[in-house]
């Protein structure tokens, strides 16, 4: 592989990869070209012969451009979505480079060394046990999954059923039970691990499980249980208490499981650990990487306080691997035997910030939602409906009709950009603060960019300069 077979299309890739990041603070937020346009931009037809590898790159970027988001800028609120940070990005692309197959520890020592750090890093940072098995999956929904895996061999084994041996079919029927506000991510973990919906059993105002209802629920049955809880409602942000849920659920064994996507980064940080007191208590918690801590996609984390009930869960074993040793393999932690290197960018953020700095941007990206919530609720026709105790927050404009125009004429002014939903049987628009480069200035434009856009269809407020 002679060097300039990859050095012309490194240098384009580098050259447009610039061009757009620095183009993302101030581009319009929305695609300005749809599926069918990038389509025929790129050539519907697949040819007989190949072009260029310089060429086709460069022909890549742009017909793609036109119909991508800017999702990171630091306007955008959308779903909930971090940014990257450049040493995270730079360690993605030698992750592409090296094209490690990060399985096991024997063939690639140096991106398994990484990882494990990494793993060893979170789970101080988070407050979590320090043996815990660590996984780096996808995304949170596999996060999810791997840990409702772990868990229902656990608490099926403990009745006496090998569910790893002998499957699902015969098996004590396992119950599945969330608060009434699970998020969507944990009820299609549930469906794919054979566990069914969630049997939600209540929840307060703000999203946080009705420990009352929970423990009410338990005691109508018996058998093995699994209960999810969350560290972030994905509307208002809420926490559950975990301290009285898991110790109800843990009275009658149960495994405890906490979905916290985006909000599990609330133990890395002083000030806003209340929110997850109690948390550690737990049997095991899913995350994303790349929303809180603003990692690239591909960095979910999967974390089991019992190990060896992951790897009962999710280990692969073969002839052809090396043999179990002492210390657990990559594959005993993942749903995948083949992946990429994806928690070495996760190292290279927490090497970048430290602890310290894990905490200021955890505390800034909750400063900064305080800082749109209060404006939000001293501008005329806009109300806030949640309570802020994270990044979440959630505006109605007077009717559900206003609040969906508005959500339309934001997208379309291209400055700002967030989430249109429903939340007590109410439309909303949702900002979800998510990205390191949502400062002051950000606030104050996104405020000026809402009030313009209030105003246009027809709210109380009118635009707002802002210094």
């Amino acid at each position: 592989m002679p060097d300039d077979e990859y050095s012309a299309v490194l240098h384009v890739a580098e050259r447009r990869a610039r061009d757009w990041l620095a183009s993302v603070p101030e581009r319009p937020i929305e695609p300005r070209a749809g599926v069918e346009q990038v389509k025929d931009a790129l050539g519907r037809e697949f040819e007989d012969t190949g072009q260029d590898a310089a060429t086709v790159v460069g022909q890549l970027a742009t017909a793609i451009e036109p119909g991508l988001i800017a999702m990171a800028s630091p306007r955008f609120y959308g779903f909930v979505i971090g940014g990257t940070y450049p040493a995270a990005l730079g360690a993605d692309w030698l992750v592409s480079a090296w094209d490690q197959n990060t399985g096991s520890r024997t063939p690639t020592p140096g991106a398994a060394a990484v990882e494990e750090l990494a793993a060893e890093w979170l789970l101080d940072l988070l407050g979590l046990p320090e043996r815990a098995g660590v996984g780096f999956v996808t995304g949170a929904t596999m996060a999810n999954l791997s840990c409702l895996l772990s868990a229902r061999g656990s608490v099926l084994r403990a009745v006496g059923w090998d569910v790893e041996r002998d499957g699902l079919q015969g098996a004590p029927r396992v119950r599945f039970l969330a608060g009434s506000a699970v998020h969507s991510s944990m009820v299609v973990a549930g469906r794919m691990a054979g566990l069914g919906l969630p049997r939600t059993v209540g929840a307060d105002a703000q999203g946080s499980i009705d420990v009352d209802g929970l423990a009410a629920a338990l005691d109508e049955g018996y058998g093995p249980a699994i209960v999810a809880l969350q560290a972030g409602d994905v509307h208002s942000g809420a926490f559950d208490d975990f301290a009285a849920a898991i110790a109800v659920a843990h009275a009658v064994g149960a495994w405890v499981h906490v979905d916290g996507a985006f909000g599990l980064w609330a133990g890395a940080s002083p000030s806003l650990q209340h929110l997850v007191a109690g948390y550690e208590e737990a049997d095991s918690w899913a995350t994303d990487a790349h929303k809180t801590l603003n990692v690239p996609y591909d960095s979910g984390v999967a974390i089991v306080a019992d190990e060896p009930a992951m790897a009962a869960a999710l280990a692969i074993h073969a002839a052809y691997l090396p043999e179990v040793g002492a210390v657990a393999e990559p594959y005993d932690h993942t749903p995948e035997l083949s992946r990429r290197a994806r928690g070495i960018p996760v190292w290279a953020t927490l090497r970048t910030l430290g602890r310290h700095g894990v905490a200021e941007l955890v505390d800034g990206l909750v400063a900064s939602a305080r800082g749109l919530a209060d404006g939000f609720a001293a501008t005329p026709g806009l109300e806030v409906l949640n309570d802020v105790v994270f990044t979440q927050v959630c505006v109605a404009a007077e009717d559900d009709a206003q609040t969906l125009a508005l959500a339309d004429r934001l997208r379309t002014d291209g400055v700002v950009w967030a989430s249109p939903s429903r939340w007590h049987d109410r439309a909303i628009v949702r900002f979800s603060v998510s990205n390191r480069g949502t400062d002051a200035a950000a606030v104050d434009r996104t405020l000026a960019a809402v009030r313009s856009a209030l105003a246009a269809v027809g709210g109380a407020a009118v635009p707002v300069a802002v210094d």
